[in-house]
C-alpha cells in the first residue's frame, strides 16, 4: 500500500467460503465511501455462459470449480478499471445458468472492490489486487446462509441445494477456497458481524483511497 501509485485506483479483493459474509463486508466498505468513489465487481458475474447445453446438462456442471468462471475476463476488466477505463460486466442468470444479453456498465473509481469465493485462486486476478481480505466464518453458519440465499434469491429447491453442497460446494471449498487463505493480507472472522475489524478497515481504506 505504501508503494502503490496514489493516482491509480486501490483494488481490494474479498474472498471466503460461500455464505461467509463477503458481500456484507464489500457492501459496508463501499457504502462508507463517498458517492462515485467506489465500485463493486462480483466474481459471480463472470460465470461462463452455458446456453449451448441442455438444462439437464447445465444442472450437472461443477459451478464451484475455478474453470466455471471466466477469470481471464475479470482480470482484464480490473486492468481496465485501474487504467481509468470503464468496463461492461456480464449479468449472469443463476436460474438458467446463462448470461443475459445486457451488461452492467462499471465506471472507474478510486476504490474497486471485487468479491467471490475464488478471487484469490487464479494468479491473473490475484495479481491485480492491492489488498486481499479473507472472510473466515464457521461452516455451519455459512451453510445456513447459502441455503437461504439459494431458496429465496436463486429459485432453487432444498434438494438441489443439498445435493450440490455435498457434490461440489464442500469438496471445492476444501480443495480451493480454504487453501487460498494463504494469499490473504488480512483475515476477518465472522464477516460483517465483526464491527471492530470493519471499523479498522474503514479507517485505513478511507485514508488510502480518499485521502
Amino acid at each position: 500500500m505504501t508503494q502503490r501509485d496514489p493516482h491509480r485506483p486501490l483494488t481490494i479483493g474479498i474472498a471466503g467460503g460461500t455464505g461467509s459474509g463477503k458481500s456484507t463486508v464489500a457492501a459496508k466498505l463501499a457504502g462508507a465511501a463517498p458517492t462515485g468513489r467506489c465500485v463493486v465487481v462480483d466474481h459471480d458475474s463472470y460465470y461462463r455462459d452455458q446456453s449451448h447445453l441442455t438444462p439437464a446438462a447445465r444442472a450437472e456442471l461443477n459451478y464451484d470449480h475455478p474453470s466455471s468462471l471466466d477469470s481471464g475476463l475479470l482480470a482484464e476488466h480490473l486492468r481496465e478499471l485501474k487504467a481509468g477505463r470503464a468496463v461492461d460486466v456480464p449479468i449472469y442468470d443463476f436460474v438458467t445458468h446463462t448470461r443475459k444479453r445486457e451488461t452492467r456498465r462499471v465506471e472507474p473509481a478510486p476504490m474497486v472492490i471485487v468479491e467471490g469465493i475464488l478471487v484469490f485462486v487464479e494468479a491473473p486476478v490475484r495479481d491485480q489486487l492491492d489488498i486481499k481480505i479473507f472472510v473466515d466464518t464457521d461452516a455451519d453458519i455459512r451453510l445456513m446462509r447459502r441455503i437461504r440465499r439459494d431458496l429465496e434469491q436463486r429459485g432453487r429447491s432444498f434438494q438441489s441445494v443439498r445435493d450440490q453442497y455435498y457434490a461440489t460446494v464442500r469438496p471445492m471449498h476444501i480443495e480451493y477456497v480454504e487453501p487460498s487463505k494463504r494469499w490473504a493480507d488480512l483475515i476477518v472472522p465472522e464477516g460483517g458481524d465483526n464491527k471492530v475489524a470493519l471499523d479498522v478497515l474503514l479507517g485505513t481504506l478511507g485514508r488510502v483511497a480518499f485521502g
